[in-house]
């Protein structure tokens, strides 16, 4: 696990700027760091940079940025290649020097080409450059879990593991990007390949970008939508079958996560998740798995007392603290250093609080992430699935709504708030995502000009009826990637920490496609065949309650401590200076809100969410744009 940055370029970079850029990244990477620049090319040269947190071979042979021995090849790389043992058993003509998967990815590239990353089942972020066809490649893993982003200008290419490296980049301007504000606002993340800034892009997840003599080409290697089409094909009909052939698939997806020259440990909230990968980590362990959680003292998001249960059931060794909502409260400034990017999803603090709970004993910890988006985990989809029942419904009220009478009379807006969102879901590429119409009115009002749609309007990407099932692959190309897994990244490596989701392997992720439906949801069970997996490991009982997630009181925190902050991040003159925000609006939004609070049930205005998110926007910008 490490950060990686670097450039082609034919401008005048020295190596103390690719080091002062590398530097920027030192939590990710504090066992080591490396830079090189290289001529490469006529007219180029090549800035390839890495910090190291050593987790396999930590002697200095694992050092990069890594050559071929030929030297036909160098690269830099994030992640891990969980198969690389035997990748290796293929490429024994390879002289190896060190013990390491970088080194595994340098000698498949040479045999195979590029194609060699569908061998690899991993997560990475590679950068190689290959001398012999004066090419950089960039390369990301199938799902997202380790960021690249980079930054064109002209015959100008940067890339680099976070925005920070990039914003250190002589010439660098940072223009902010206002029509992907308002999704920000609405989805309280920015999904690839936007970012904030103008001309950087996230490279999105199963992607390959070629540099060649200024001109770059992007394909995708894995897809979500095309990798459902092609497995689902292949159905797993018998119940039995499905369920041994993919506990097996876990098993082996833990085992190849728990190989670790570091301590090892895992993240356990008590859900069925976290439990039954513990639960497989411990089968495989010989002594006692390093589990970790914290609790809260507010009952209603409090599961410590489960993951305690669930830990001593299963024997392993766990560590537990209970969380103030003054320690939250005091991470709440990290939040722009350490997501370089507006994020505003607020299960970020609590999440970098059990990261730094587990650094203290150990240095890479098991996830369940995943679980909810390829198993119908989540309360919403419960309500896509009713969506899609009153949908018929739904469009003959909002076309008597239509009629001149109906509509000279507003009927419309005198409907039932519920009636209103079945019935205004009108658009067929965002189906799935019914909500408050109010609340993007406000997300949209709040920016200046025409802003993108604060929808993932790409639903007919995916050839499928079920809603549910449509649902859950927009997840997996957005919200999975864009929200969970940045968070659990910038989380976790904000403490010099690895993350390893087994969930999110890809044999794991192929084979669940192959499951119907059915296997995953019925009759309003969630989760049905990991759950009856997780039966397997633990009690019924000490698993089977309501899904609870890491909660933070925003409006609390909105209204009380941080209200004088608000207030001064939406007043007019600052605004109108700021010249992204409509300021009236905002200042008299803000202002609003902070009197009545959230606009409750009724009218399904969520105000604490989106001041949340404007306030996070705001400190982001107040830290890189003094």
């Amino acid at each position: 696990m490490c950060g990686i940055c670097g450039f082609i370029t034919k401008r005048d970079y020295k190596l103390e700027q690719l080091r002062k850029m590398n530097d920027r990244m030192y939590h990710r990477g504090p066992d080591d760091s490396g830079e090189e620049i290289y001529p490469v090319g006529a007219d180029r040269i090549l800035g390839m940079a890495q910090r190291r947190l050593s987790i396999q071979d930590l002697s200095p042979l694992g050092h990069q940025p890594m050559s071929s021995s030929d030297n036909r090849v160098t690269l830099v790389f994030n992640g891990e290649i969980y198969n690389f043992l035997e990748l290796r058993e293929e490429l024994k003509e390879y002289p190896f020097r060190s013990h390491c998967d970088t080194e595994v990815i340098i000698a498949a590239y040479l045999k195979w080409g590029i194609s060699c990353i569908d061998r690899f089942n991993g997560m990475f972020a590679i950068a190689l450059y290959d001398r012999e066809i004066n090419t950089l490649y960039l390369v990301r893993d199938r799902m997202g879990k380790k960021p690249l982003y980079y930054w064109q200008d002209e015959d100008n290419l940067v890339f680099a593991s976070e925005l920070k490296p990039i914003m250190e980049t002589p010439g660098f301007v940072g223009k902010i990007r206002s029509e992907i504000l308002p999704r920000f606002l609405f989805q309280q993340c920015i999904n690839g390949p936007d970012t904030v800034y103008e001309n950087v892009y996230k490279l999105n997840p199963g992607s390959v970008l070629s540099y060649k003599n200024g001109n770059i080409e992007i394909w995708k290697y894995w897809d979500v939508a095309q990798t459902y089409e092609k497995m689902s094909a292949k159905p797993v009909t018998d119940y039995g079958q499905a369920k041994e052939e993919l506990k097996n698939l876990l098993r082996k997806a833990v085992a190849d996560r728990m190989i670790s020259d570091v301590p090892l440990g895992a993240f356990l909230s008590g859900g069925y998740d976290s439990s039954l990968i513990t639960a497989i980590a411990q089968e495989q362990s010989k002594e006692p798995v390093k589990t970790f959680c914290i609790g809260f003292n507010e009952e209603k998001y409090n599961e410590a007392k489960y993951a305690k249960e669930v830990a001593k059931y299963l024997g392993t060794n766990h560590t537990e603290t209970y969380i103030s909502e003054k320690e939250m409260f005091e991470l709440v400034e990290s939040i722009p250093e350490f997501y370089d990017e507006p994020f505003a999803d607020s299960s970020q603090i609590p999440s970098m609080l059990v990261a730094k709970l587990a650094k203290e004993k150990v240095t890479v910890a098991l996830s369940g992430d995943g679980g909810d988006e390829f198993y119908c985990g989540y309360n919403i989809y419960d309500n896509v699935k009713q969506a899609q029942l009153l949908d018929g419904l739904g469009g003959m009220v909002y076309g008597l709504c239509q009629l001149p009478g109906f509509k000279q009379a507003q009927m419309f807006e005198k409907l039932p708030f519920k009636v209103r969102v079945i019935a205004g879901n009108r658009n067929k590429e965002s189906k799935t995502q019914f909500g408050a119409s109010s609340y993007i009115e406000t997300a949209n009002k709040m920016v200046l000009g025409q802003g993108i749609s604060c929808h993932y309007e790409q639903e007919s990407n995916y050839a499928v009826k079920d809603w549910q099932i449509k649902r859950m692959l927009l997840d997996m190309d957005t919200y999975l990637p864009a929200d969970i897994l940045c968070k659990v990244d910038r989380a976790t490596m904000k403490y010099s920490l690895e993350a390893r989701c087994p969930i999110l392997d890809k044999d794991v992720m192929e084979y669940s496609y192959r499951l119907p439906h059915s296997f995953k949801y019925e009759k309003g069970i969630k989760k049905r065949i990991l759950k009856d997996i997780a039966y397997d490991y633990i009690p019924k009982e000490l698993l089977d309650r309501k899904k609870v997630g890491f909660g933070v009181p925003l409006d609390k925190w909105m209204r009380g401590p941080l209200k004088e902050q608000l207030l001064a991040y939406s007043d007019k003159d600052f605004l109108l200076r700021q010249g992204i925000f409509d300021a009236e609006y905002v200042s008299d939004m803000v202002r609003w809100y902070l009197k009545n609070g959230d606009g409750g049930p009724a009218t399904g205005a969520n105000y604490s969410k989106i001041c949340w998110s404007f306030y996070v926007f705001q400190q982001w910008y107040s830290y890189y744009h003094k």
